[in-house]
């Protein structure tokens, strides 16, 4: 009997680090196209979200995860949960760290968690772009006896720098296997999810250091309309404060609307069609402690 798959490899691959080692810039760069939001905020990741990268031979499924910390409040609890649990059941751990910061807590704390684990792990180094070539060697040097890595990778995740060979390293660690996704496929998550990343991703950029990450953003109608072709999308942004949502909203709804326009423009870049966002804000206190609400934004257990 032929094995259908003799020569095909597909695997799933864990992408863990401390918070802003810059993981998600890492899967949009692999994927080729923005599927996970960027921000220079801590805990920007909050769910973890699958990218599907399909080459001729192999199929890499790669799992970005929020940055691991310690907690303060539920929605910090689940995101742990969401981090640690993804180290089980992979063909690959990619840990990465940022070659600007040293050595400290937050990695030995996440090395802690590796030696429970049988799974490979590949020591990324990532940002190489913004040190010189002397300080990346000391880091090699710090790292190399903390963990008895598989392979130890330079690359800067923004420049695209080593990401190829990088790849390429990780295919081959790859066990022969069926593609599990159709080849035109690049994420796990439906389009409503990833649209509601989008508005959210805009409103911390714009918002900084005023409304941290007590926003979320609940898409309420999501409609294709054939005859105008456009999609008609209806999103609620929540914050915890009547007065993170006068910030949200702005001066005569200034900040709203450039929120919504700068979401507008990856949006339709994601559906590739035109496209009608409505945005409203509401205050719903303390929803990062609240169970029911943390589910009802799409924040559940019993999926991880």
């Amino acid at each position: 009997m032929v094995n259908e798959n003799q020569g095909h490899k597909s695997g799933f691959i864990s992408i863990i680090g401390r918070p802003n080692v810059g993981k998600s810039t890492f899967l949009n760069r692999v994927i080729g196209q923005k599927i996970a939001i960027m921000s220079d905020k801590p805990q920007t990741t909050r769910n973890k979200v699958q990218g599907v990268l399909t080459l001729e031979d192999a199929q890499l499924i790669f799992i970005d995860t929020p940055g691991i910390h310690k907690p303060k409040h539920k929605l910090g609890d689940f995101m742990m949960k969401v981090a640690q649990n993804t180290l089980k059941g992979v063909d690959l751990i990619l840990f990465m760290v940022s070659a600007e910061e040293g050595y400290g807590k937050g990695e030995e704390f996440i090395l802690e968690k590796f030696q429970s684990v049988k799974t490979p792990v590949f020591l990324i180094i990532n940002k190489i772009d913004k040190v010189h070539p002397d300080k990346l060697l000391k880091i090699i040097d710090e790292y190399k006896d903390k963990h008895s890595f598989e392979e130890i990778v330079p690359i800067s995740a923004l420049e695209g720098n080593n990401v190829d060979r990088l790849l390429d390293q990780i295919k081959e660690h790859m066990p022969e296997g069926p593609q599990f996704y159709p080849a035109d496929q690049i994420t796990d998550h439906p389009e409503r999810f990833i649209v509601s990343e989008l508005i959210r991703e805009k409103a911390l950029h714009l918002t900084r250091e005023e409304v941290p990450h007590s926003l979320a953003v609940v898409i309420e109608k999501m409609e294709r309309d054939g005859q105008k072709d456009l999609v008609h999308v209806m999103a609620t942004i929540i914050v915890e404060r009547d007065s993170q949502k006068g910030i949200i909203i702005g001066k005569q709804g200034a900040m709203l609307k450039e929120v919504g326009k700068r979401a507008r423009l990856d949006i339709e870049q994601l559906l590739g069609t035109k496209v009608f966002l409505e945005l409203w804000v509401k205050v719903q206190k303390d929803w990062r402690n609240k169970m029911s609400q943390l589910r009802d934004f799409g924040f559940r257990e019993d999926e991880y």
